[in-house]
């Protein structure tokens, strides 16, 4: 079944959904991305393709696999004297065990929200008093213009800029939910942002350990449903890797991002929120890097407490989001009770704005 070249092309996505009926069977998809997550809830995909393909989401946003802990050595962190914190907006409202970045910030912490780890390394320039901390989280598709930032911060000898990194990688997370006994999806759509960074490479242990047919696709709704289509088809000749986002994506991925990170980073051991902690799966400074390693500063952490936030079990598609009893009750955007309704990406997030007439 041919790809159709043009995504904007009049009646595509008319000629998927019907491809996608004729071809027939029952299937569950998950996918792995959270602009993926908010693609399909804003088109309306789910109803679509209703009954036949139920779509998932797994832990594809990295502000919402974060886990609780990693909240709270921010915030403690931010609440050092002589810190300012820089964090992407997404983070401020994350709640830790005793409350958030954004809370910190009205308790006198200094927090600034940034678009960039480039400007917290203007921001070490031109404060030179400040200990600026850049707040690392994301997949592998922030985690090179972090690294690239550290090296140009060496390079300048910045001596009062610092890293507090909580990036993930993506392929060890699909491994771990891979192995769970009680994991059972028929196929993946993989992430673009991140694909265009690792390449397609990066996943064929997938098809070859467990047998699960992967689609790396784009982010239009004919580019979702063509990944579909292909992976029902897999279901019959086999599984494997299929790269649909070839416009951005390459077998061996971006090697000057790729080489950044590996100059910069070491896998380490990290806890992904709703999983567990997932052996190489984080991201940490090397040794050439430690002096810019705020993570190895000494903090005071609260006691762990139980939210009762169901996010854990959204991102491993254990249940949807109208399934936790905080859903648009108790817990919406303006007033989030866990991270998967407070980030941009976030399941719950995508379900609140545009799924809940579904349901």
């Amino acid at each position: 079944m041919k790809y159709l070249d043009d995504f904007r092309v009049p009646g595509a996505v008319r000629t998927l959904v019907r491809r996608i009926r004729e071809q027939g069977g029952e299937h569950t998809f998950m996918e792995v991305c959270g602009t993926h997550t908010m693609a399909i809830s804003r088109a309306g995909i789910r109803p679509m393709l209703e009954p036949s393909v139920d779509l998932i989401s797994g832990p594809g946003c990295p502000v919402c696999v974060t886990s609780d802990r990693d909240i709270d050595t921010a915030i403690a962190v931010a609440k050092l004297p002589g810190v300012v914190l820089a964090t992407f907006g997404d983070m401020m409202k994350v709640p830790g065990t005793e409350g958030s970045l954004a809370d910190a910030v009205s308790e006198g912490a200094r927090v600034r929200v940034v678009y960039s780890p480039l400007e917290a390394l203007q921001m070490a320039r031109e404060d030179r008093g400040a200990k600026v901390v850049f707040l690392g989280v994301g997949f592998e598709t922030t985690a090179p213009t972090v690294a690239a930032t550290m090296l140009q911060a060496r390079e300048e000898n910045i001596q009062n800029l610092f890293l507090l990194s909580f990036h993930k990688t993506v392929p060890p997370a699909l491994r771990a939910l891979g192995s769970l006994d009680e994991f059972s999806v028929d196929g993946f759509v993989l992430p673009g942002h991140v694909s265009a960074i690792i390449g397609s490479d990066a996943y064929t242990f997938i098809p070859d350990e467990f047998g699960i047919p992967c689609v790396i696709t784009g982010f239009e709704t004919t580019d979702i449903l063509q990944a579909v289509s292909n992976l029902i088809r897999m279901r019959t000749e086999g599984p494997a890797v299929e790269n649909e986002y070839s416009r951005a994506v390459r077998a061996g991925g971006n090697p000057k991002a790729l080489s950044a990170m590996e100059i910069v980073f070491e896998p380490v051991d990290a806890e992904w929120r709703g999983l567990f902690v997932i052996p190489g799966s984080g991201l940490a400074l090397k040794e050439d890097f430690r002096d810019f390693d705020a993570g190895a500063w000494q903090v005071e952490l609260p006691e762990r407490a139980i939210s009762g936030c169901r996010c854990g079990e959204i991102l491993c598609g254990r249940i949807k989001p109208p399934e936790c009893p905080f859903f648009a009750g108790e817990c919406t955007p303006e007033s989030p009770v866990g991270p998967c309704m407070v980030s941009s990406e976030g399941t719950c997030a995508s379900y609140y704005l545009y799924c809940q007439e579904e349901e």
